[in-house]
């Protein structure tokens, strides 16, 4: 069974109601915070449950009608017809957003329950509500069914996720970066830093690369490069596609996981410890760049708030890019 993890997170005890009433106690398989995913499992003994699957959500377009089932305010099982308004929307609910937008009446009570086409197809998990007044306006949304299906297959087999890792931080492409590196158009993620000793270093990826294309997908916006590589099969190879110096670059990496490498982080040393007053440096030369990793005593140095996040501009070439677009060295 597929639910939110919002649903029953912290619970005790969780316990599966049908629409009989019939009640069982249920099992956690696994749950998934990111995608705000949880799979349950119970045992109904004898008697057999009818259920339905999951169809391919790539397949719906905005104005296509669904349905949706949830359990609004306590009221029970309800029904709640609507159609697709978007698809893609990151909501800034996780690194991984990839919501569909529906009209459909969706409230408290809802979350967890399925989002269908008009062929019977589960196409999303309703999740969330955009609302002033706490109730429905219109603007609800489901996780798709491309994203959630992979993240329960994992949670059934494993207990928990097992995504690819690159080991990259990255940051959008605008229409001044994409014109200084001789793009013709913004798109891609630029490589702002590479994880030591991580998968994107091993196959020679560089700060400042901007990675076009990952496994034969397309990267048309930053934000699609961490769910593309999260769905990619760990210890796979794949084909990664750069732009360096001018020109496409094609580089072979073989991913790690990501839950493994924030493990591994988590018993290091952490960089706060160490004396690195001036942080980490690297240094983009295609922009004439140098940045530094943003540390507690470079923090204090140039009084920035802990709710900032990001990298310190340390060096820059008068004669390069970044230099003709402004940039100054912080003070």
């Amino acid at each position: 069974m597929v639910t939110n993890n919002h649903v029953i997170a912290d619970a005790d005890e969780i316990t599966v109601r049908l629409s009989d009433d019939t009640e069982f106690p249920a099992k956690l398989l696994g749950t998934d915070p990111k995608t705000d995913v949880a799979v349950l499992k119970i045992d109904p003994g004898n008697r057999e449950l009818p259920f339905v699957k999951f169809g391919d959500s790539d397949k719906l377009r905005v104005g296509d009608w669904v349905v949706a089932i949830g359990n609004p305010f306590g009221l029970g099982g309800t029904v709640t017809a609507g159609i697709v308004s978007a698809r893609g929307r990151d909501i800034g609910q996780g690194p991984y957003d990839d919501f569909i937008q529906t009209d459909a009446s969706i409230n408290r009570g809802n979350s967890g329950g399925p989002l269908f086409n008009l062929d019977g197809d589960v196409i999303g998990i309703n999740t969330a509500i955009f609302s002033q007044s706490g109730g429905s306006i219109g603007i609800g949304f489901a996780i798709s069914s491309k994203l959630s299906s992979n993240v329960v297959a994992q949670l059934r087999e494993f207990g928990r996720t097992r995504r690819g890792w690159l080991g990259v931080r990255i940051q959008q492409v605008t229409d001044e970066i994409a014109e200084s590196l001789g793009l013709q158009k913004a798109r891609g993620a630029l490589v702002a830093d590479v994880t030591p000793d991580g998968p994107a270093k091993a196959a020679g990826i560089q700060a400042g690369d901007v990675i076009l294309k990952f496994a034969g997908q397309d990267v048309s916006e930053m934000r699609e490069l961490p769910r593309i590589v999260a769905e990619t099969e760990v210890g796979k190879t794949v084909s990664v596609q750069v732009w360096r110096d001018g020109k496409p670059l094609e580089v072979d990496a073989k991913l790690g996981e990501l839950e493994a490498a924030e493990q591994a982080s988590l018993t290091k040393e952490a960089p706060a410890a160490q004396e690195a007053p001036k942080g980490a440096e690297a240094r983009i030369e295609s922009l004439g760049l140098g940045l530094a990793t943003l540390t507690p005593q470079l923090r204090g140095e140039y009084t920035i708030g802990e709710q900032v996040d990001g990298v310190v501009v340390t060096q820059v070439d008068p004669t390069g890019t970044a230099g003709e677009k402004g940039f100054v060295p912080a003070t």
